[in-house]
């Protein structure tokens, strides 16, 4: 059994374990851009407060220049963590957001 296979089951045993659609979506960013953009997106869509899903994401989009995508998805991702108060990742997200506006 292979990684993908073996995250797929993962998420047939658990399928509300946010982690593991989070696996799977980084996964896919190894070898199939946009199949991993699709599974960050229903990832955030069905586990809004899965905050490590934002930076990864955000990464992604601005990796394939969705720039605009990128943005709104960090943006959404510190809002997130200054409402979870985890500023070790809002810094995070900020940091790759002030990039993206100033750079």
């Amino acid at each position: 059994m292979n990684r993908l296979e073996q995250l797929r089951q993962f998420i047939l045993d658990d399928p509300t374990d946010p982690f593991n659609h989070y696996a799977l979506a980084l996964e896919y960013a190894k070898s199939d851009v946009e199949t991993a953009i699709a599974k960050f997106e229903e990832l955030m869509r069905a586990h809004p407060e899965y905050l490590p899903s934002y930076y990864q994401a955000g990464n992604l989009f601005e990796a394939v220049g969705k720039r605009n995508q990128a943005i709104a998805v960090l943006q959404q991702g510190i809002a997130l963590a200054k409402q979870q108060q985890q500023f070790k990742t809002l810094r995070e997200l900020q940091s790759v957001l002030d990039e993206l506006l100033y750079d």
